[in-house]
Formats: C-alpha cells, structure tokens, sequence
C-alpha cells in the first residue's frame, strides 16, 4: 500500500522535477521570484492555486471531460510564462500588493490548467483502466505539490542570498531572473510544432 503511494508521489515529484521538462521550474520561478521569505503564505496559496489547475485539467481529461490539442497546449505553456515573467518585469518597482484575491489567483489557476493539461495524455496512460484513477491522481498531485514547494523554497533563498550576501535590490533580483527566464522562453514559443 506504502510502496503505491510513494510511487505515485515520486511520479510527480519527477514531472515536475525533470530536467527535460523545465518549463513548470521556469514558470515557478516567475511566480515566486516576486516574494521574499516573509511571503511565505501567499506564495504557498499561489502554488496551491497552480497545482489545483493542474489537479483539475487532470481529473478532466482523465475522465475524458475535456479533449484540447496536444501541440496547442505545448505552444500555450510557455505563452504562460512569458506572460508571468513579462508582468514581473513591468511591475519590478512596484512592491508585492498583498490583495486577498485577484488577477494574480485566478490567472495562477488558469494557468494550472494549462500545465496541467500538457501532462494529461501521459498521466490518463499511467492510470490506464485502472478502477480508481482519483487516488493516483491525489497522490500524483501531492508529490507536485511537494516538487513546486521545493523549487519555491530554492528561490526564495537564491533570492535572500542576492539580497542579504550581494546586496542586491529585490527590483533587480526580480528583473535578472525574469529576464532570464524570457530568454529561455522565446525559443519554445519560436520553435513550437504548433506554429509549424
């Protein structure tokens, strides 16, 4: 019983983890590299926020809900972070507004779903005919929880170090790594099947 559950939380641990499908560390690192440590709560919403989207396309297209091309999705999920990354970059001197709800929440989510459904196809094969897919994919949904959190956590302290170690302005932290982040973007939105 363990064994399955580990499995299935390292299942998505590795999705978001893998080095071969770095666009959910870039598009976390947008999203996180606005805050600092203090911010803790409203970036824990915010990945709670994503991973719910995700969560959602998933149950979705695992329960063939919902049926989006596959090449549309790949193009779409790096239109999300360069949307996230460009907003941070024309908001970096404005300080983190710490509204309750707003556009921030509600795009995070709709943003989930997208990555979400760039991962369905491989998740509804992992599932199979399997009777019950809703405990995979809670389970699924823990270890991406726990893999995001890791991520945020690395920026976070990357971003403490720049500030506390090399003096660095939280404006320019914000600047450096989103800009970053845009120019490994461009070449996927570019190189896309679905523009082909």
């Amino acid at each position: 019983m363990f064994d399955e559950f580990w499995f299935n939380v390292e299942y998505g641990l590795k999705h978001v983890l893998d080095i071969n499908g770095y666009d959910h560390v870039l598009f976390l690192m947008v999203l996180s590299v606005p805050y600092l440590f203090r911010d803790w709560k409203r970036v824990l919403i915010l990945v709670s926020v994503f991973t719910l989207g995700h969560t959602a396309s998933l149950v979705l297209a695992t329960y063939d809900v919902l049926k989006i091309d596959s090449l549309l999705v790949e193009f779409l999920i790096p239109i999300t972070i360069m949307v996230v990354a460009v907003y941070n970059v024309f908001t970096a001197s404005e300080q983190t507004k710490q509204e309750k709800l707003g556009v921030l929440f509600l795009s995070t989510l709709f943003f989930g779903l997208i990555h979400g459904l760039g991962f369905a196809g491989e998740f509804k094969m992992f599932v199979g005919r399997a009777e019950n897919k809703l405990m995979p994919l809670i389970e699924f949904a823990l270890g991406i929880e726990l893999a995001q959190l890791i991520i945020v956590f690395v920026v976070l302290f990357l971003g403490f170090l720049g500030h506390m170690v090399f003096n660095a302005s939280r404006r320019d932290w914000k600047l450096v790594v989103s800009a970053m982040v845009i120019g490994m973007v461009i070449p996927m939105i570019i190189n896309s099947e679905y523009l082909s």
